[in-house]
């Protein structure tokens, strides 16, 4: 029988307040991103992983804050970054 995994940080995610319309970090440095990314914990809109900054990922390892979605308009999915999975 195979084991389905479950994402072990659903109670961290909270209803949030985005923290602007575009990365956080790039806009402050005046760089660019490729896509958005949410943190379900606090707000914090970072870029993605095929930005070159990667901030969102940065943002979660940082803070500890593990579960991000898609902030670009018409996608709705989430991902958790400790448990590599979506959510």
């Amino acid at each position: 029988m195979r084991k389905i995994r479950t994402c072990t940080h659903l109670n961290l995610v909270r209803k949030v307040t985005p923290s602007g319309n575009g990365c956080v970090e790039c806009l402050a440095t005046g760089d660019t991103w490729v896509h958005l990314r949410l943190c379900r914990t606090c707000g914090h809109v970072g870029c993605c992983d095929d930005s070159k900054n990667r901030h969102a990922r940065k943002h979660a390892a940082g803070t500890g804050h593990p579960i991000i979605s898609s902030f670009e308009p018409g996608e709705d999915w989430s991902y958790c970054f400790v448990d590599d999975m979506e959510v």
